[in-house]
């Protein structure tokens, strides 16, 4: 896993390209990103870079994480993660911009929770067309799922049937969004592609 930044998805936004095409961007908040640890292969086992996010209130933090904070020397943080192949170019407590990690038009991935929808049936949740017809007095079948296994042999259904179920809420990497421009001023980013989760979900960000 290469190296990255903890941001928040902020919303939506539109801008013109040199071409003068709109382009529509999503706005993360990427941001600054405070070092508050870093591993090694001695002790860890293994060498990682980890970053926090978004300050919090000390009251909502435990003791233990509290002295992890000020061994960093940083406030409290709401959002950890850990990033590999950072290098040897940052220390504990050392403040991460984006500009210092990303540039304009390169290719990165963006790795969230994917937006919630509850209990969805097969055609929401599987893109099935549903039973359809109308005749013979079948006038609650359009959105069911129809047949779902043989019948005497096997006498059951197998494992992975597509059937209706809980839809989203799950991890889900993007994979070669673009970066169309970087606010550094605003720490932000402007990424033209699909972003998983709502609004104020938190994302990370990965170099290529």
């Amino acid at each position: 896993m290469s190296s990255g930044l903890i941001g928040k998805k902020v919303g939506m936004t539109s801008v013109f390209d040199d071409e003068g095409n709109n382009v529509a961007c999503t706005v993360v908040e990427a941001g600054p990103n405070v070092v508050t640890q870093v591993k090694s292969g001695s002790p860890d086992g293994y060498s990682a870079v980890q970053l926090g996010f978004d300050n919090v209130k000390e009251k909502n933090v435990t003791q233990a994480m509290l002295g992890h904070f000020e061994k960093a020397g940083c406030p409290p943080k709401r959002m950890l993660s850990e990033f590999r192949d950072f290098g040897e170019s940052v220390e504990l407590g050392d403040v991460v911009h984006v500009d210092d990690l990303f540039e304009e038009e390169e290719r990165i991935d963006v790795v969230g929770v994917s937006k919630g929808k509850g209990f969805q049936g097969v055609v929401k949740r599987h893109g099935f067309s549903g039973v359809g017809m109308m005749t013979h007095g079948q006038s609650d079948r359009q959105r069911h799922p129809g047949s779902i296994g043989a019948s005497a042999d096997p006498s059951r259904v197998f494992k992975g049937v597509r059937m209706a179920g809980q839809t989203g809420g799950d991890r889900t990497k993007i994979q070669n969004l673009r970066v169309v421009r970087i606010l550094a001023d605003q720490n932000a980013i402007l990424i033209h592609g699909s972003v998983p989760g709502p609004k104020s979900e938190y994302v990370k960000l990965h170099k290529k």
